[in-house]
């Protein structure tokens, strides 16, 4: 096992994408539940603002930094994390493996129109890929036990939650374990994204960390201001750490 890191308070698991995608087929043939917590900027910033957000990614098995910048931040933190590991790459490497190995999934979020446009596509993209159930994202709290006790009816070996934070995270620690599902990854936006509703950012913008930058093109108004406050307070919190985690000339001089 790696040694985790500690990131804001938060623990990070240093895994690049190939470890992270053998631990979930592991967990799959062992029959151990594994539920993936992805971080970036935005939702390191919220989790200090919301305690319920901060316990249910904490309590993941797995804890990823999906943003550009949280990679840039362990490193400067000397809190260093070999790669980011961003959830839809992830979401699409595991689809891959799924189908060829015979594992069943289940695809949990989104409007009902983009869910059916997203499984088309899938269908379309993973011909051998086994659909053990699908519903939207669209429930209040009152639904979740019964849409839990429907997954683990459809006995799919793989959950995949494309909901918005927090509520993809409070689901997974209230029932991940009741859906029988021995992966739960929270995948966000990502059916939006393969459903073709909105534009991944190109591999070019995703390796220079800008990725919120070109979501926020698209939607400027509902994402605009909220990326530009979170990314700034981002980087204070980065700053305050660095000063924290640097010795004053003082207290080096007393160390010799």
């Amino acid at each position: 096992m790696s040694q985790r890191r500690t990131l804001f308070g938060v623990e990070l698991d240093p895994l690049t994408m190939d470890e992270t995608v053998l631990r979930c087929l592991e967990a799959v043939r062992d029959g151990r539940k594994l539920e993936i917590g992805v971080v970036n900027a935005a939702k390191l910033v919220n989790m200090r603002r919301d305690p319920r957000l901060a316990a249910a990614v904490s309590g993941c098995d797995l804890v990823l930094a999906d943003g550009q910048a949280v990679v840039w931040a362990g490193r400067v933190l000397r809190a260093p994390l070999p790669e980011r590991v961003a959830g839809i790459d992830l979401f699409m490497r595991l689809l891959a493996e799924a189908e060829s190995a015979g594992m069943s999934v289940y695809f949990l979020g989104a409007r009902e129109e983009v869910l059916d446009e997203m499984l088309r596509r899938v269908a379309d993209r993973f011909p051998g890929l086994k659909v053990a159930g699908s519903r939207n994202g669209y429930f209040d709290d009152s639904q979740q036990e019964a849409i839990a006790a429907d997954i683990a009816a459809c006995g799919a070996q793989m959950l995949f939650l494309g909901m918005t934070s927090p509520k993809k995270e409070i689901f997974t620690a209230a029932h991940g374990e009741r859906t029988g599902a021995r992966v739960v990854h929270g995948v966000g936006g990502s059916f939006d994204i393969l459903a073709g509703v909105t534009r991944r950012a190109p591999a070019s913008w995703q390796r220079l960390g800008v990725e919120w930058l070109y979501r926020a093109l698209q939607e400027p108004r509902r994402l605009g201001r909220r990326y530009l406050t979170t990314n700034a307070t981002f980087v204070l919190m980065t700053a305050r750490e660095l000063i924290r985690l640097t010795p004053s000339p003082a207290s080096a001089n007393r160390s010799h």
